[in-house]
C-alpha cells in the first residue's frame, strides 16, 4: 500500500511544483518581478522537488521490503508443500527443477511485486488525472494527452501477451538447464569414471545456448514494446509542443482567450509528465510476464500452487502418548500399496497388528514390499486401507507429533554436510556432549570415530561422504538412540555390518526397544531368530512366519 501510495502522492505534488515553476517564469519573464518577490516560490520548487525525491525512495524502499517478505512467505510455503508431499513425491521430480523452482523462479517475482504494482497503480491514475486537470489550462492540450495516453497500455498490452509466453518458454528451459546441471554435478565422478565427461559437457554448453537464445528472444519483445511506448510518448509531447508553439505564433486560434505564458508553460511541463508513469510502467512491465511465467512454472512442478494452511489440532490424546514414549499399537487393515512401473500392486489387501511395547522381525524376499510397508506405517508413502496408531487414524495426525512417535531408519539414512556430531543432533538438537558420546557408544561410532583425527567433531562430506555404508547406518542408529519414540521402523539396520558389530548393535537396539514398539524389516535368519514374533510378507499379505 506504501509503494503503490508514494507515486500517487509524488504526482500530486508534481503538479503543485509545476504549476508553481510556471508562475515563477511567468512573473520573471512576463511581468520583470524582482528577484525577492520570487525567491518564497524558487524555494518551494526546491522544498517540493526534495519531498517528491524522499516520497520516491520510501515508496521504493516499501516495494522492496514487501517483495522480500512476499518471496519469503511464497518460500517457505513451497517448503512445507515439499515436505507435506514427502519423500515419495520428491524421488519423482528432478531435484535442481525444485531447487530452481523455490530459490530462481520465486526470486522472479521480485519485480512484480516491488516495481509492477506500484508503477500499475500510478499508470492507471496519474496519466488520466493529469490529462484531466489540463482541461480547465488549455482543452486542446488535455484532449490530444487524453487521446493519446490510453493507446499505450492497448498495444502494450498486445506485445505483453507474446512476452509472457516467450518468458514462460524461458523459464521452463532455465529450470531444466537446472536440473540437468544438478544431475551431472552429482554424478560427476561416474561420469569421468566411465570417459564421459567431455560428452556431457559438451550437452551442458548446447543447453546453455539454447536458454541464451531463448532469453534474447524474450529481450527482443521487451524492447519492442519500449519501443512502441516512446512512439506514442514522443508523438502526444510532440503534438502538445506543436499546437503550443503554433498558438504563440499565431498561426492557429483555436482558444476563447489568450494563451498566457504560464499556462502554456505549465502545459508543457505537464505533457511529459503524463507519459512518465507510463514509461516507468513500461520499464517494469516485463516483470509481469516474468512473474506469470515463474507462477505457472511453480504450479506444474508443485502440483499446484500451496495455500496458506493453518496448523490443524493434533489428534486426540496424540501428544500425551508422545511426551510418554511408550510403546504405541499398531493397527493395519486392508492395506493395498501400489508401486510405479509395476503392473499389479506391491501389498494387496495386507493386514497385522502390533501389541504396544512388542518385538518384531518382518521378513521376506528382496522386492516383496518390506521397506513399502514401513514407509507406509511412516506415512511417507501413499495408501489406501486403513492404519491406526494408538487408535488413531494415521492421516489425522499432527505432523510434527508423528515424528516424535515413530521413528524411522531406512537402508539409505540421509548424512548431510556438517560433523559427525552435528549430524547426531539431528535426533536431538539439545543433546550434551555426555549424551552424544553415550548414543555414538551404543550404536558402535566410537568404534571409527575414535580412529580420527577430529574424533566426532570430524567434518563430513554432502551425504554423509568420507564414511561407508554401515558407519553411515551405525550414524543414523545413534540419533535413534537420542530419541524417545514409541514406534521403532527400522529397515535392514545391520545389512552392511559385520557378524561381531551386528551382534552388538541389535543387543543395543532390543535393549532400547524394551517397552517400546520394534518393527525390523531383515533378510537374516540370524536376526529374525532374535525376535519372539516374525512376520512375513508374501504375495501382497503380511502373515505370521
Amino acid at each position: 500500500m506504501l509503494a503503490g501510495a508514494a507515486p500517487l502522492v509524488s504526482g500530486a505534488l508534481l503538479v503543485v511544483q509545476a504549476w508553481l515553476l510556471a508562475s515563477v517564469l511567468d512573473a520573471a519573464i512576463v511581468r520583470q518581478a524582482p528577484r525577492q518577490e520570487l525567491l518564497g516560490a524558487i524555494l518551494g520548487i526546491a522544498g517540493l522537488m526534495l519531498l517528491r525525491a524522499c516520497i520516491t525512495w520510501a515508496g521504493e524502499r516499501a516495494g522492496a521490503d514487501a517483495a522480500e517478505r512476499i518471496k519469503r512467505h511464497v518460500r517457505q510455503a513451497l517448503f512445507a508443500r515439499l515436505v507435506a508431499k514427502g519423500p515419495y513425491w520428491s524421488r519423482g521430480k528432478a531435484s535442481g527443477e525444485l531447487a530452481s523452482a523455490v530459490v530462481d523462479q520465486v526470486e522472479a517475482l521480485d519485480g512484480f511485486f516491488a516495481k509492477y504494482l506500484p508503477a500499475m497503480a500510478a499508470a492507471a491514475m496519474l496519466p488520466v488525472a493529469f490529462s484531466v486537470l489540463l482541461l480547465p489550462v488549455d482543452v486542446i492540450a488535455g484532449l490530444v494527452l487524453l487521446i493519446t495516453a490510453p493507446l499505450i497500455p492497448l498495444f502494450m498490452a498486445l506485445v505483453g501477451w507474446g512476452a509472457q509466453g516467450a518468458s514462460r518458454r524461458h523459464l521452463r528451459a532455465f529450470a531444466r538447464l537446472s536440473g540437468f546441471f544438478a544431475d551431472r554435478l552429482r554424478g560427476l565422478s561416474t561420469l569421468k569414471l566411465y570417459g564421459r565427461a567431455q560428452a556431457e559437457a559438451a550437452s551442458v554448453v548446447a543447453a546453455s545456448d539454447a536458454l541464451r537464445q531463448r532469453t534474447m528472444s524474450v529481450l527482443r519483445i521487451a524492447f519492442l514494446s519500449s519501443a512502441v511506448l516512446e512512439f506514442f510518448a514522443a508523438l502526444g509531447v510532440a503534438g502538445v509542443a506543436v499546437y503550443i508553439g503554433l498558438t504563440y505564433l499565431g498561426f492557429l486560434d483555436l482558444r476563447w482567450s489568450p494563451l498566457t505564458l504560464q499556462a502554456g508553460l505549465f502545459c508543457l511541463l505537464m505533457a511529459p509528465e503524463v507519459y512518465a508513469p507510463l514509461r516507468q510502467f513500461a520499464a517494469h512491465y516485463h516483470d509481469r510476464a516474468t512473474a506469470l511465467a515463474a507462477v505457472t512454472q511453480i504450479a506444474v512442478l508443485f502440483d499446484g500452487l500451496p495455500q496458506d494452511a493453518e496448523a490443524g489440532p493434533a489428534a486426540p490424546g496424540a501428544v500425551a502418548l508422545a511426551a510418554s514414549g511408550a510403546g504405541a499399537q499398531v493397527d493395519v487393515i486392508g492395506l493395498r500399496v501400489n508401486a510405479p512401473g509395476r503392473g499389479q500392486t506391491v501389498l494387496d489387501g495386507a493386514g497385522l497388528h502390533l501389541a504396544p511395547g512388542e518385538q518384531v522381525a518382518l521378513m521376506g524376499p528382496s522386492g516383496i514390499g518390506k521397506s513399502t510397508l514401513i514407509e507406509a506405517l511412516a506415512r511417507l508413502r501413499p495408501f489406501d486401507g486403513e492404519v491406526r496408531i494408538d487408535g488413531v487414524p494415521l492421516a489425522d495426525w499432527d505432523e510434527a507429533v508423528l515424528r516424535q512417535r515413530v521413528a524411522l531408519i531406512g537402508q539409505k539414512p540421509q548424512l548431510l554436510a556438517g560433523s559427525i556430531a552435528d549430524n547426531l543432533r539431528l535426533g536431538r538438537p539439545g543433546a550434551s556432549d555426555a549424551e552424544l558420546r553415550d548414543a555414538a557408544r551404543r550404536a558402535c561410532v566410537l568404534e571409527f570415530s575414535d580412529e580420527l583425527p577430529q574424533g566426532l567433531d570430524t567434518p563430513l562430506g554432502s551425504r554423509g561422504h568420507g564414511l561407508s555404508g554401515g558407519q553411515a547406518q551405525r550414524v543414523a542408529l545413534a540419533r535413534l538412540f537420542l530419541r524417545d519414540p514409541g514406534l521403532i521402523l527400522l529397515d535392514e539396520p545391520t545389512a552392511h555390518l559385520d557378524e561381531a558389530t551386528q551382534a552388538r548393535v541389535l543387543d543395543e537396539i532390543l535393549e532400547f526397544s524394551v517397552g517400546r514398539t520394534l518393527l525390523l524389516a531383515t533378510h537374516a535368519p540370524a536376526v529374525a531368530a532374535r525376535f519372539g514374533r516374525v512376520l512375513r510378507v508374501a504375495s501382497g499379505k503380511v502373515e505370521d512366519a
